[in-house]
């Protein structure tokens, strides 16, 4: 069994990169004025909010004349020249937070033979979370003709010694740097360095120690060395887009076309920038004593209530305009207290209260607001210790869906490399 990780030709605009990175599509998808902001920002200049579609836009009218200008975009910047092919390489990555802490990340390309974003997978690549399959499809159309990926797909491996990085950054005052600039909207910095000959030898070396770890830890499980952690969905249309096309190619074909490798950056698990946050649930348009009498129906006998402090919780806790109750359940059908919740909630809404609408928010404080307005719920999820995700996927399978998000909004992966898929 090999690593599923390898070096790539990469894609990087040759100028201009303040402008040519944004954000990634599925963040600040209620808030329009972020992304006429970045329009502004951009104006006429080559840019990766072009060649993307933000989540935002996703059910306009005019989506799919969005894409078919997404895929002229690429095509225009390939001809125009306005990369420089970075080839055969991983790119070493250090992300600066808001924080001033930094992210170190490991560019390469993950093959989509060892990935598999089924609940019961066993492959070495993984989803954490489960994978909303509804969500795939308007994705696909907008990568299946397109002649660019952009990731922003991050991928978790457990190194709790940090070997891997520990080793790499000696490497570091050799490699040449291909960028190192400012990200727009108060992101935050970023640099990145080229990372081949010994330095790519170094990772191969690195992962495939980490990998016989893997194997002699796994206590008969299946090994898990890649976790996805960002980009669930964008990794599984990759996976879905690449399951069409090799039915039509040969062996050799399959073996080394573009499209069967998608870029991710790879991350440490424990590197001390990554804060794992809970999801919280927001319910508009419903009545708070509708859901709290169906909420105890619901589970009956396997649930205690009580009213305290909304910070002095270990389960979930609603908040209202009305009221505030913190719950715990004493019996789980999942093997986490969000995914009994989440069930909950999509019975709620499908059987009780057709009217409701959900969203899925980060932050304490923005969810409470939410809560304490006319006929909205907040449910205010707990957090899970980062440290235990891995042996949680390999004992138990993905989580429920939008069970974490690894820190805030503005400290999410920037679209800025490409690589050719067709």
């Amino acid at each position: 069994m090999t690593v599923p990780f390898y070096p790539a030709n990469i894609l990087i605009p040759k100028d201009g990169f303040e402008k040519w990175s944004v954000i990634a599509c599925d963040q600040y998808t209620s808030d329009e004025k972020y992304w006429k902001d970045v329009e502004n920002i951009v104006a006429d200049e080559p840019s990766t909010l072009r060649i993307t579609l933000p989540e935002i836009f996703l059910e306009e009218q005019d989506v799919s004349e969005r894409v078919e200008k997404i895929n002229e975009t690429m095509k225009k910047y390939l001809s125009d020249g306005i990369f420089d092919e970075i080839k055969n390489t991983f790119i070493y990555v250090e992300r600066t937070l808001r924080s001033d802490t930094v992210r170190k990340g490991i560019i390469g390309m993950i093959d989509l033979e060892a990935y598999d974003f089924s609940p019961d997978s066993t492959t070495l690549v993984r989803a954490t979370e489960k994978t909303v399959t509804e969500r795939i499809p308007p994705r696909v159309k907008i990568r299946q003709n397109a002649p660019l990926e952009l990731p922003h797909i991050m991928v978790l491996f457990d190194d709790p010694g940090d070997s891997i990085f520990s080793s790499l950054v000696k490497f570091k005052p050799t490699m040449k740097k291909i960028y190192d600039f400012t990200l727009m909207k108060n992101s935050g910095y970023i640099s990145g360095w080229k990372a081949d000959g010994a330095a790519a030898e170094d990772i191969k070396k690195g992962f495939d120690d980490l990998l016989r770890r893997c194997h002699e830890h796994s206590e008969g499980k299946a090994p898990l060395l890649f976790a996805v952690g960002d980009g669930n969905h964008s990794l599984a249309t990759a996976k879905t887009c690449w399951e069409a096309i090799k039915k039509d190619l040969t062996e050799e074909q399959k073996a080394s076309h573009p499209a069967r490798f998608a870029l991710a950056e790879a991350v440490n698990i424990h590197d001390i920038s990554l804060d794992f946050e809970p999801i919280h649930r927001v319910l508009f348009n419903t009545d708070s004593e509708i859901f709290r009498e169906e909420l105890l129906k619901y589970f009956n006998g396997r649930i205690h209530e009580d009213q305290c402090e909304v910070n002095d919780f270990d389960d979930f806790v609603t908040v209202s305009n009305e009221s505030e109750h913190v719950y715990e359940l004493t019996e789980k059908k999942t093997n986490l207290t969000i995914g009994d919740v989440q069930e909950f909630l999509d019975y709620y809404i499908k059987e009780i209260d057709p009217n409701a609408k959900i969203d899925y928010i980060h932050g304490d404080g923005t969810a409470i607001d939410l809560g304490r307005k006319d006929r909205n719920i907040a449910i205010l999820m707990p957090s899970i210790s980062k440290s235990d995700l891995f042996n949680m996927v390999m004992r138990a399978g993905v989580l429920p869906r939008k069970t974490f998000s690894m820190g805030e909004a503005d400290d999410k992966r920037f679209y800025l490399e490409a690589k050719q898929i067709i």
